[in-house]
């Protein structure tokens, strides 16, 4: 099995490329134990990235409630991609990772997680994610 170190998959920068959407990553803390461990809620947080991002879901949101004191994983698939959220009430935190594979607005995750958790500290990661082109036509 061969290893694939960054030397082994580095690209020159000429390596024409195309950067399709975004991904943010958004770690929350200091959020409402109990708003964390209700469906209701996390609901419509799901619904406000939803609008916020004018993204389109396109079947049932998933959850999975672990026994306490656990918390709730949760998914939605887009037809963008997809958003997941994990919280943690025993720690006040929840993560929440959204994939878009379209270019969008800027999220204003903090003052989101504020308004519908009572989050005091958020964490945004935005990454713009990129493809490498193929060097022939039809590969």
């Amino acid at each position: 099995m061969a290893i694939l170190t960054s030397a082994s998959v580095a690209r020159p920068d000429t390596t024409p490329r195309v950067a399709p959407g975004r991904e943010w990553i958004v770690d929350a803390y200091g959020c409402d134990p109990a708003a964390l461990r209700d469906l209701g809620q996390l609901g419509r947080l799901i619904d406000r990235l939803i609008v916020d991002l004018s993204l389109t879901p396109i079947g049932p949101r998933r959850w999975h409630t672990f026994p306490p004191p656990g918390g709730i994983t949760g998914f939605v698939l887009l037809a963008e991609s997809h958003i997941a959220c994990h919280t943690f009430p025993e720690f006040g935190s929840i993560c929440v990772n959204v994939f878009c594979c379209r270019p969008r607005p800027d999220l204003d995750a903090r003052a989101l997680m504020h308004e519908v958790l009572g989050a005091t500290e958020t964490h945004l990661r935005c990454l713009e994610r990129a493809l490498v082109l193929p060097d022939e036509p039809g590969r």
